[in-house]
């Protein structure tokens, strides 16, 4: 039974070994969190707490840890609901309303600064491209050789792409090469788009001079923007981990964070989902592993994600707090239009 001590005695557990990474006694549970029972109550409610699976004692202490069931437990009853702290705060902010910045590269400099505050491997899950159909192209020029496109989809949503030629590209040959693609391509499912290219590519080349340039820039822009959109920062900082010391575990890891299918599954699976906390904010756990995940939306149909990766041993209240953060900042920037800021 789960009286009111016993979660006292859990959660100084619980918040001792995610500070120490060491297994927890009743010794250090009395000294540390200064708790007014007796080192025998201690020990008969911890073993207690491992007969209902909250706790594991390890072979090489006398000691607990928590167990996945007690993670579950702690972040779906325990978890605080604190704020973020101003220096993180002002830090993730700061990545979305830096200059020449669009919402890819402001997603991506966010996931490095979160990786660094958290000591983990942190990324992001893109909008699911697969169902949408190409509504239209803007290709705005900067000089003759840069231009920035934007894809925009039936569903609403934006996609900024930037083109670097390697000629000189007319602005005649731009006009030409927008106004065929968007009078063929209209309607053509994302994933399809490559393929449609290779149809129009004999048209393109009657019309447009440097069709080759433009024909390469669209289709490796149509390709990236079909593929599943899932990226990852801060992978070496696992390494620092004491939980994955162990090759094996490592390299494990290592296979899942290439298995872009896996992340793409697990956003849309509502089995894979552990834990919703109060806020909103989804844990999963896999073995030694914690995977943290808060939902921006871009817009009603559409949403994305941003992943925290770690040890199962991880500070929960403050990754939330930033995670959740950070998909708010990338909400606002989506619905302020920047998906279609020029670099």
């Amino acid at each position: 039974m789960l009286t009111p001590r016993r979660i006292e005695i859990f959660k100084a557990i619980v918040d001792e070994y995610i500070r120490t990474a060491e297994p927890v006694g009743s010794k250090t549970l009395a000294q540390q969190y200064h708790l007014p029972y007796s080192s025998a109550t201690i020990r008969n409610d911890m073993q207690v707490l491992e007969e209902m699976g909250y706790l594991e004692k390890t072979h090489t202490s006398s000691g607990r840890i928590p167990s996945t069931a007690g993670y579950k437990f702690y972040c779906e009853n325990l978890l605080n609901d604190s704020s973020l702290d101003k220096k993180m705060e002002v830090a993730i902010r700061d990545a979305f309303v830096a200059a020449n910045m669009d919402i890819e590269e402001a997603v991506h400099v966010s996931c490095q600064i979160l990786s660094e505050m958290t000591n983990m491997t942190t990324g992001a899950i893109g909008p699911d491209s697969s169902t949408q159909r190409l509504e239209h192209i803007k290709l705005f020029p900067i000089d003759n050789r840069n231009a920035v496109c934007v894809f925009i989809t039936n569903t609403g949503h934006t996609e900024t792409k930037n083109f670097h030629f390697e000629e000189e590209v007319s602005l005649n040959d731009i006009e030409n090469c927008t106004e065929i693609l968007n009078d063929r391509l209209k309607d053509v499912p994302i994933i399809d788009l490559p393929e449609r290219m290779q149809e129009i590519k004999p048209e393109l080349s009657t019309v447009v001079q440097r069709h080759d340039l433009l024909f390469t820039a669209f289709v490796q822009a149509f390709v990236r923007f079909a593929s599943e959109n899932v990226y990852f920062s801060g992978r070496d900082r696992m390494l620092y981990q004491p939980e994955f010391e162990d090759i094996s575990k490592l390299k494990k890891l290592m296979s899942l964070l290439d298995d872009s299918s896996v992340w793409k599954k697990m956003s849309s699976d509502t089995k894979a989902v552990a834990v919703k906390t109060s806020s909103g904010a989804e844990l999963s756990w896999f073995n030694d592993v914690a995977v943290v995940r808060s939902t921006f939306h871009v817009n009603e149909k559409e949403s994305g994600q941003l992943v925290v990766v770690g040890p199962s041993r991880m500070n929960y209240d403050k990754v939330v707090a930033m995670l959740e953060y950070a998909a708010k900042m990338i909400e606002k920037m989506y619905n302020s239009g920047g998906g279609e800021n020029k670099k």
